[in-house]
Order: structure tokens, then C-alpha cells, then sequence
């Protein structure tokens, strides 16, 4: 790939990438902040301000490294927002609160790109390009992430939300996972369809469990941003 070629690739992928990682870990320290815990305001993290959250490797680094590569996919994350949840009023409930407000953003942020396609007409021809693909690139990039962080497993979103709703004993057994949980995602994501493709079979995880979802909710974001 040309550097031109990668520039112009970069430029219609770094704000979406930014804005979505970036303001998924600021709502959780928002909803942390309202729900009891000053953890992150004190460190200033609640705040919608990229710069406070960004990761150089995964904001930055790993990114800019797949879109340089060609890489069929995209994958990065922001600095964590630290949570004390016995710092929360009400601890088990607020937990799902706080953990549900970073994939809730990434929702309305797919629909406010929805929305925001509707102004690429009225744009010059070449501006609105580029300004389209920002907004297609936002849609589904944020519905990804909403739909991956919502895979019931700490310590991913979802996985929190099922530990906050589950009763004690299978939500402690749950809760224990989460030491073990990234390792069980790559090995489900990403060796186990290896080992498939090798020994000639077809398990395509990701797209069963995101990618599905992912194109479903694209749909109805879609015509409910008026797209029909």
C-alpha cells in the first residue's frame, strides 16, 4: 500500500476509531460518578475529551498497525476507567448500570452517525466522500463494539451485567472467570477457528456471535434514523 493510499485509508478510519473507544470508557466513569464512586472524576477521566482516555498501543498503536496492514478487521481499546463498585450507593445494581453505559453510547453513537449521513448531500462532492465513509466506517465500528463488550463474559461489559443480575451463587461462579475471560475470548475467536480451518472445517464464531447481531442492528439503526 502506497503512503497516500494509507493516509487516505487513516483518514476516514481515526475518528471513528477515537470517538468510539474513547467515549465508551468516559461513560463508564460518568455512570460511576452519578452512581456514588468519584474514582475516575478525580482523575479526571469523566470527561468526553479523546486525549484522556486514549491507549498509545491500543488506541494508537495496534490500529493504526491493521489498517496499514490491510487487516480484514479492526480492534482496539482506550485506558480502562477504574471503578470501586463498593464505592456505588447500591453496589449490584449500579454495577450493571456502569458497565451497560459504554455499550449504550456506542448505540446512540451509531444512530447520531445514522442520523448525520442524512448531511452528506448538502456537503461538496468530495468532502461528503469522505465524510460518508467517517459516518458508515462510526456505524459500524460502535456496533461492533457494543455487541462484542455485551458478550456475556467478564471482563467484558456483558459479562458484568450477568454478575449484577444472576443470583449469588452463579453470579460469584461467573465473577470468578474473569481472570480467565480475554483468554477464553481469543481461544474462542480466534485459535478455535484456526484449528477448524486446519483441519478443513468452517467455525466462524465471530460472526455468528457479532457479526450477525452486528448486521441486524445496522438494519434497524438504519431505518430508525429515517434511512427505510
Amino acid at each position: 500500500m502506497e503512503f497516500g493510499q494509507i493516509l487516505q485509508t487513516a483518514s476516514v478510519w481515526v475518528l471513528p476509531v477515537l470517538i468510539a473507544i474513547t467515549f465508551h470508557e468516559a461513560a463508564h466513569g460518568w455512570a460511576a460518578w452519578r452512581l456514588g464512586d468519584n474514582t475516575a472524576y478525580m482523575l479526571g477521566r469523566v470527561s468526553f475529551n479523546p486525549l484522556r482516555h486514549i491507549d498509545l498501543f491500543g488506541t494508537v498503536l495496534l490500529p493504526g498497525l491493521l489498517i496499514f496492514t490491510q487487516a480484514p478487521f479492526l480492534f482496539g481499546w482506550a485506558k480502562p476507567v477504574p471503578v470501586r463498585f463498593g464505592a456505588l450507593r447500591r453496589p449490584r445494581r449500579d454495577m450493571v448500570l456502569v458497565a451497560a453505559a459504554g455499550p449504550a453510547t456506542n448505540l446512540i453513537l451509531a444512530f447520531l452517525s445514522a442520523l448525520l449521513i442524512h448531511a452528506v448531500p448538502l456537503m461538496p462532492a468530495d468532502f461528503g466522500k469522505w465524510l460518508q465513509l467517517n459516518l458508515l466506517h462510526s456505524l459500524w465500528l460502535n456496533l461492533v463494539l457494543a455487541v462484542f463488550n455485551m458478550l456475556p463474559l467478564p471482563p467484558l461489559d456483558g459479562g458484568r451485567v450477568l454478575v449484577g443480575l444472576l443470583p449469588n451463587p452463579f453470579a460469584n461462579w461467573l465473577a470468578g472467570l474473569e481472570r480467565y475471560g480475554m483468554f477464553i475470548l481469543i481461544g474462542l475467536l480466534v485459535i478455535a477457528p484456526m484449528l477448524a480451518r486446519q483441519t478443513g472445517g468452517d467455525m466462524n464464531i465471530f460472526g455468528t456471535l457479532i457479526g450477525t447481531p452486528v448486521a441486524l442492528l445496522r438494519e434497524w439503526v438504519l431505518i430508525a434514523a429515517g434511512h427505510g
